[in-house]
């Protein structure tokens, strides 16, 4: 969708390091309780460290990499599923995007 208007895509670029940096932080504290769970060697650890940092990083791209109004809309969704704006945050958005963000999440 090329046509995400303008005023939010300034929002959503404001929003997006903070989006990140809750993202992030989220997947450090779940990389912390795999890591020191006492009931698993240390291979089983390490190896469900590396698939979850593999699809997190996964989950990453789809909402960040590449940000471009062309796929805004795709990745503010990305960003809203994973609940990583505050309702305030996300009703800085037109209503218009809001809807259609979350028109394409009931899908």
């Amino acid at each position: 969708m090329s046509d995400f208007p303008e005023a939010d895509w300034k929002i959503l670029r404001s929003l997006s390091p903070v989006a990140q940096e809750r993202f992030c932080k989220r997947v450090l504290e779940e990389v912390a309780r795999l890591i020191a769970d006492p009931s698993k060697g240390h291979h089983e650890r390490y190896l469900a460290m590396f698939k979850l940092i593999r699809r997190r990083d996964n989950e990453f791209g789809d909402a960040f990499d590449d940000m471009r109004r062309s796929t805004a809309m795709m990745q503010l969704a990305h960003i809203r599923h994973h609940q990583l704006l505050a309702e305030e945050e996300f009703m800085r958005f037109s209503q218009e995007t809001r809807d259609a963000v979350l028109s394409f999440l009931n899908l």
